[in-house]
């Protein structure tokens, strides 16, 4: 971790008189440091992602695939028993919380366990198994050290060019990865 921040302080100075768009690299690259990396050593999201990691260890694929049928088969219904048994937990509310701290930068946060099902979400996802997708592919299975910036994209619900930024989450005591982030940011509130 120190060899990173180190590289981090180095780019930094060597950004001061770079182009618009590395310095638009940079920004985001403090953010993750400053803001979303903070997040992730908070002990009642680790915890809530090993308990979830413990209960989905032994789950076959198949399994995964009805579960991410499931919660599809939810979305827009009244009922929504496996999205409100995420949406409604203590870690999905901490994200929330942070969600709403960060006055409109943030749109969206996403956070899942070590087989890439979601554990916390601050808005219903599209799908409940993460594990498919780059967000999860390049962090976790990538290892503990890694994050993944998504291209800039236009949300056609919101209307925003938003960036999904994804990082590793590690077990503080050792360094393990147990999961992984993704965080939305909105990239027109970043110029």
């Amino acid at each position: 971790m120190p060899r990173m921040r180190t590289a981090f302080a180095a780019a930094l100075l060597a950004a001061l008189t770079a182009p618009p768009a590395l310095a638009a690299d940079l920004s985001l690259g403090y953010l993750i440091e400053t803001q979303i990396r903070p997040w992730l050593a908070n002990p009642a999201l680790v915890a809530a992602i090993k308990e979830q990691n413990r209960r989905t260890a032994g789950l076959s694929q198949a399994e995964i695939d009805a579960m991410d049928r499931a919660w599809a088969s939810e979305i827009g219904q009244k009922e929504q028993p496996t999205i409100r048994a995420v949406a409604s937990s203590p870690a999905s509310a901490l994200m929330r919380d942070k969600l709403l701290l960060a006055k409109g930068l943030f749109t969206e946060i996403i956070v899942m366990d070590a087989r890439g099902l979601n554990v916390a979400v601050t808005d219903a996802t599209s799908d409940y198994w993460q594990g498919d997708e780059a967000k999860w592919q390049k962090t976790f299975a990538a290892g503990a050290e890694a994050v993944h910036v998504d291209e800039l994209r236009r949300d056609e619900s919101t209307h925003l060019a938003q960036r999904q930024v994804s990082l590793t989450v590690v077990d503080p005591a050792d360094g393990a990865p147990i999961g992984a982030i993704t965080v939305a940011v909105n990239a027109d509130r970043m110029e």
